[in-house]
């Protein structure tokens, strides 16, 4: 299957699905070795350290601090990786309901983590923007 690049297709068919899990964002210093046993949900290699996207549980479990207490959101549609204006569109809607959202983009989908107590509202909106295209 190809991946979609048309923006109206994409939001109409994006199919927002909530993640029941509670994730944090974590970093460990660039000495700092990955802990036995960790399964981050995303590792990013920056020059002060990797950035680690973990279940929030999981980073209790190993002592890690961490910031932003997030859900994800996976948009079901197979989103090319050059699709132009996708996560812009998405993002300044929740913007528009005073809502920060760190998107990730995986080889077939995007993944939107936003605020855990705005997880329902985000939902929400995504719904009324596929509302608004159809």
């Amino acid at each position: 299957m190809a991946a979609e690049r048309q923006l109206e297709r994409l939001i109409s068919q994006m199919q927002p699905r909530l993640d029941p899990r509670t994730f944090v964002f974590a970093c460990l210093g660039q000495e700092q070795a990955m802990p036995e046993g960790l399964q981050p949900q995303m590792l990013f290699m920056e020059k002060e350290g990797p950035t680690l996207i973990v279940e929030q549980q999981q980073a209790l479990k190993h002592d890690l601090g961490y910031e932003f207490v997030s859900r994800m959101i996976t948009l079901n549609v197979h989103s090319a990786l050059d699709a132009v204006g996708f996560l812009a569109t998405i993002t300044s809607h929740l913007a528009g309901y005073n809502m920060g959202v760190n998107p990730v983009s995986g080889f077939y989908h995007d993944h939107l983590f936003v605020p855990a107590d705005k997880a329902e509202l985000a939902m929400q909106a995504l719904t009324e923007l596929i509302d608004q295209q159809t």
